[in-house]
């Protein structure tokens, strides 16, 4: 048996169409986030990053004052909603639904941060009380990179509440 004939075509195939999938969406988003850059008139580079077959966009720029955060928001909600603005954007152009994460200026990067630190303290408190710590409500995005971070350092985690009030409770595991 040559090397060539072990290969499994059709799922590489797939692989392949699945990339390409990600990448359009990526391509479809950064022309709308494009447009709407424009029509604010703000300064702003596209990045596109592929990672784990899901799309990450950032609008970054060099300046120093820049108006980017405008686009953030107080807490990322508008940022949140220009990520939903921008995955109905992609769903109306390509039919598929996104799962794409934009980040401006940063500042999911640096929430994310904030929210490994908050994370790393409830595990701190739950190891050191025994009881459950609740965590402030937050996307679930950020529950998710919360959920994570509790996963691997063996305690146990879960989402309660509703809309806009969801957050984590954080517990040790029962031996």
């Amino acid at each position: 048996m040559t090397a060539t004939e072990n290969i499994d075509v059709p799922e590489l195939e797939t692989q392949i169409d699945d990339d390409q999938e990600v990448l359009d969406e990526g391509e479809v988003a950064a022309d709308y986030l494009e447009e709407l850059l424009d029509i604010a008139d703000l300064d702003g580079d596209i990045d596109i990053e592929i990672r784990g077959g899901r799309t990450y966009i950032s609008i970054v720029t060099e300046e120093e004052d820049t108006f980017l955060d405008s686009l953030v928001g107080e807490k990322g909600e508008i940022l949140d909603a220009l990520q939903e603005l921008t995955r109905l954007a992609v769903l109306t152009a390509t039919g598929e639904r996104s799962r794409l994460i934009l980040d401006i200026a940063g500042y999911r990067t640096s929430r994310a941060q904030q929210l490994k630190k908050v994370a790393k303290n409830a595990i701190e408190t739950a190891r050191e009380t025994g009881e459950k710590v609740h965590l402030e409500p937050m996307s679930a995005y950020e529950r998710k990179l919360v959920h994570d971070v509790i996963a691997d350092a063996g305690l146990h985690s879960e989402s309660e509440g509703e809309s806009t009030r969801r957050h984590i409770v954080v517990s040790v595991l029962d031996s």
